[in-house]
């Protein structure tokens, strides 16, 4: 890897990872178009601690709460707002973490899901998915939409089943909790802050991981490169979070439905060329 290369993976994960249009589909589809060696799992688990830290920096206020919150919910049974929304998080993590298990043990993903044509296949399908998510925004009384403090349980566990099936690269984990949280009756704001904060578990739990393989196998690594990385992608993806909240409401889902068609389909036409 040169720098050119870490400083463009980073950003491409910095980017993406808070969009609907999956991080990892561009990170595969990047070295693959590129023709660049894969990064290697010490820079991947290197840019996913940037992408940690800024949506921690950025509802570092959320998540000091929700952590009061919840331990007054824990031991003292104070069940508020904040402590619901907190237990909203952990157990919405769960369905991945069971899924990513299972996935793990049979060597699934690395197998038979990194190909060209099931990221294109996923790509398309939820983004037509989201297509479906925004339509019911249309001329719909904004005042009928719920926000992130009012997730039932039924929700908590649809939307974090749907965030199991974004271990399929090309899905996108925000993509497919943005989708089951606007189907499930949340503002886009809504469903996009649920998502930026199940974000933190999926990325810490993983990526925890494999810090602690690499640090037991004995592995050695340029540090440099890998401190590059954290701060380019998490300076790409705290602007990210914040523009795309800002612009959210007002631009809707659309675009980034037309981008994963278009990037759907020229998948397929580079891979049967």
């Amino acid at each position: 890897m040169d720098w050119l290369q870490a400083i463009f993976l980073a950003l491409v994960q910095g980017l993406t990872e808070f969009l609907p249009v999956s991080s990892s589909a561009h990170l595969i589809l990047t070295s693959k178009i590129l023709g660049w060696q894969d990064q290697g799992l010490a820079f991947d688990v290197a840019v996913h601690v940037g992408t940690l830290t800024a949506v921690l920096i950025y509802f570092r206020k959320e998540v000091a709460d929700m952590i009061t919150a919840w331990f007054a919910s824990t031991f003292k049974g104070n069940h508020s707002p904040n402590a619901r929304l907190a237990w909203a998080v952990i157990l919405g993590t769960i369905p991945v973490g069971l899924f990513g298990l299972f996935l793990e043990a049979f060597d699934i993903v690395d197998n038979y899901l990194r190909a060209i044509p099931v990221i294109a296949t996923t790509t398309i399908v939820f983004g037509l998915l989201l297509a479906v998510a925004e339509k019911k925004y249309k001329n719909a009384d904004a005042k009928k939409f719920k926000d992130e403090y009012q997730l039932s349980w039924k929700d908590v566990a649809m939307i974090g089943g749907a965030q199991a099936l974004a271990l399929i690269p090309g899905t996108s984990r925000s993509g497919v909790t943005m989708t089951a949280a606007a189907l499930l009756g949340f503002t886009r704001t809504a469903a996009a802050r649920y998502s930026f904060l199940l974000s933190i578990p999926a990325i810490l739990l993983p990526g925890g991981l494999k810090g602690y393989q690499l640090v037991n196998e004995g592995a050695h690594f340029d540090w440099s490169f890998l401190i590059l990385g954290v701060m380019v992608s998490a300076i790409s993806a705290f602007a990210c979070i914040h523009l795309f909240l800002k612009w959210l409401e007002k631009i809707g889902f659309m675009p980034f439905v037309w981008y994963r068609l278009v990037l759907g389909i020229g998948l397929f036409v580079l891979f049967f060329l």
